[in-house]
């Protein structure tokens, strides 16, 4: 039965440990883990941080393995002898051939959007940032390619008006791990059916998913609907980011995290900044406002819009 069934887990940050706890929970087999190597934090790099997975992990005395190279012959040996039959990923990395199709029973992954919709790194900002009111997770079986694997199971997930990237984020996190479980009981059973993307497809035309920057993170003054979406897409984190030129010639980068959006015919041809310098920083567009509400600049903490007046002197910034 499933809880006889010898399973590896990969993955690395807090979104994949849900996942890994309920198959520990509720007695799954899990003889190891995978993640990524201690990553050297403080000032001088002089600290090794775990990941959240591996500190599950560990205290839950899960043997662990690190490999920097997935064609490691000294790992790849290490990963055949822990004998898996099924092995699982959950936000990690892109693995080889000789690494997903060593278990009997193959490897699945946890993709956070409705495959064949967003495959990349960031399904969850994309999604968000397009505008959508439904996302979704999908499990699905490792191939060749990123994340073109036959689909195991499927749910989906509505996008609120004002959830941002770290509301889907969180929600996922705890259906993403009944998905697994559902999965893992489905390829005991032999019960899994499989099903190629190919029958997922529609006449909608398919929409990346790709490594976000932080480039990619500064905001395109255009539509207060559009900029509204790309603020929510990356909160709280790389976060949207914008320049405000000072009176006095200075740059002051801002991230926004929250935002409010008004529509409005404003007579505007160009974005300009306003404020009453109390209350309210926002965006002139010429099809409405975009409101800052939750800020931070260099230097300083994340803040209400309220407690960044009270200290600024916001006279002649523009955008």
């Amino acid at each position: 039965m499933e809880k006889d069934l010898r399973i590896v887990f990969m993955g690395t940050p807090d979104f994949a440990v849900p996942s890994l706890a309920k198959l520990v929970d509720n007695g799954y087999n899990v003889v190891g883990v995978v993640t990524m190597p201690d990553k050297a934090i403080g000032r001088h790099h002089d600290v090794l941080q775990s990941s959240p997975v591996k500190q599950y992990a560990v205290s839950h005395n899960i043997p662990v393995l690190q490999p920097e190279k997935l064609k490691d012959e000294e790992f790849l040996n290490a990963l055949r002898n822990l004998k898996a039959d099924l092995q699982i990923v959950v936000a990690f990395r892109m693995l080889p051939q000789v690494v997903w199709g060593m278990p009997r029973l193959g490897t699945f992954n946890l993709h956070a959007a409705l495959l064949p919709q967003y495959r990349g790194a960031a399904p969850i900002n994309w999604a968000i940032i397009n505008g959508d009111k439904e996302t979704g997770i999908t499990t699905f079986f490792l191939d060749e390619d990123i994340d073109t694997g036959r689909i195991i199971l499927q749910e989906r997930i509505p996008i609120g008006e004002e959830d941002c990237l770290e509301d889907i984020h969180d929600r996922m996190m705890i259906q993403g791990a009944d998905l697994v479980q559902r999965t893992v009981d489905l390829i005991a059973e032999g019960k899994a059916e499989a099903t190629d993307q190919s029958q997922f497809m529609t006449d909608e035309p398919l929409r990346p998913a790709p490594k976000i920057f932080k480039e990619t993170c500064e905001i395109r003054w255009t539509d207060p609907e559009q900029v509204y979406n790309f603020v929510r897409g990356l909160s709280p984190y790389p976060a949207a980011w914008t320049t405000l030129h000072t009176q006095d010639g200075k740059e002051m980068v801002m991230k926004i995290f929250r935002a409010k959006k008004e529509k409005a015919q404003t007579g505007l041809n160009e974005p300009a900044l306003q404020t009453d310098g109390k209350t309210y920083l926002r965006a002139a567009l010429p099809d409405g406002y975009l409101y800052f509400t939750e800020v931070q600049v260099s230097g300083k903490k994340r803040m209400q819009i309220t407690d960044f007046l009270r200290g600024a002197h916001t006279e002649g910034w523009t955008l």
